[in-house]
């Protein structure tokens, strides 16, 4: 074969289409987000899964394999991919060229491991829950298959946070476009059905002891999907399991998110002492910084730890310097909004 590298590109993205388009019921409801039900049991097997296990092939190290699949065969743009793993466009342009050349004349004849393929369809799950492409449904399809297929607590645990989350995601944005945040959401919108069989399944991979990190997130989310309202969370067993999330994976999100979780429970000046923690274990961070491509999730949360501190002024300049460096056009309108709504505040006082 002459150009292996481009006959994996597009049989893999023409396997990807024939599967959307085989479930024109499923593609209906992502066309209509705010009427959607939970995804139910999934359709007949296709070869879609199997595609997965094949691009995620030995012969590429794991992160490799993500990066690839993720182009291949989940349709996702190589900004997408970066932004996902926190580093600049060019250098993953560079990882996905590297493991295209390696699997050039390769026999796609030896699946890779279920870990691989996990990463890969909770990054695609992500994508399609909060970017540009609407993939979540897929993403939950093709897991409820790996489900059957797998006997693993990982596996049930995936299944189990992808969800509780779209159990939310009714209510996660207003009738015009903008995000609405977690505590401010109208939780009567939020399907019910979809986080008892999430909690059921996370309850049954819990049981069998063997803690992993798509288990951890999912603990978290069943403890915000428990809460009658925002005020009745459990912040203080969220943050003791992001504890175990950070311990697991060691990951400055993990711990940046830890940081929100304690100012939850433990007080703002609590929740900005880790996040000072944060920026001095990691200097240079990725989330401040990723090569000149800075990461507005960082700002976003200094910014709302300030504000709860009541340093509002310090907390206008944070919003409106991190709604400049987002890149997605609702996360962006939502922290202009955030740094508005805090000068409007600050010029009332002034005029009084």
């Amino acid at each position: 074969m002459r150009d292996a590298k481009g006959w994996l590109v597009t049989v893999a993205w023409r396997k990807f289409l024939d599967a959307a388009r085989a479930d024109a019921a499923r593609r209906r409801r992502e066309e209509r987000v705010e009427e959607e039900p939970a995804p139910g049991p999934a359709p007949a097997v296709d070869d879609t899964l199997q595609l997965y296990f094949l691009c995620a092939h030995p012969s590429l190290t794991p992160s490799s394999a993500v990066a690839l699949t993720l182009r291949a065969v989940g349709g996702l743009t190589t900004r997408q991919i970066a932004a996902a793993y926190l580093v600049p466009e060019a250098t993953m342009a560079q990882r996905i060229s590297r493991a295209k050349r390696t699997v050039t004349g390769v026999r796609f004849d030896q699946p890779g491991d279920v870990a691989t393929v996990l990463r890969v369809l909770y990054l695609v799950f992500n994508e399609g829950y909060s970017g540009d492409v609407d993939l979540a449904g897929e993403a939950i399809r093709l897991t409820r298959q790996l489900a059957a297929r797998v006997d693993h607590p990982e596996v049930a645990g995936l299944l189990a946070l992808m969800l509780l989350h779209h159990a939310r995601r009714a209510a996660r944005t207003a009738p015009d476009g903008r995000l609405v945040p977690l505590a401010e959401q109208d939780r009567d919108r939020w399907d019910t059905d979809a986080i008892a069989e999430g909690v059921r399944i996370l309850q049954g991979a819990l049981a069998r002891d063997r803690l992993g990190e798509f288990q951890a997130q999912a603990a978290i989310a069943a403890l915000h999907a428990d809460a009658p309202t925002a005020e009745e969370t459990d912040w203080v067993q969220i943050v003791e399991w992001y504890d175990e999330l950070t311990r697991l994976t060691d990951s400055p999100v993990v711990r940046l998110n830890r940081a929100v979780a304690v100012a939850e429970a433990d007080g703002p000046r609590a929740g900005l002492a880790a996040l000072a923690a944060l920026d001095a274990s990691s200097p240079g961070s990725r989330l401040r910084s990723s090569g000149g491509d800075p990461v507005p999730r960082h700002t976003a949360v200094a910014a709302y730890l300030h504000e709860r501190d009541g340093d509002l002024a310090k907390a206008a300049r944070l919003y409106a310097e991190a709604a400049h460096k987002a890149t997605d056009l609702a996360e962006r309108d939502h922290l202009t909004r955030q740094a508005a709504r805090l000068n409007a505040r600050l010029d009332a006082r002034r005029d009084r």
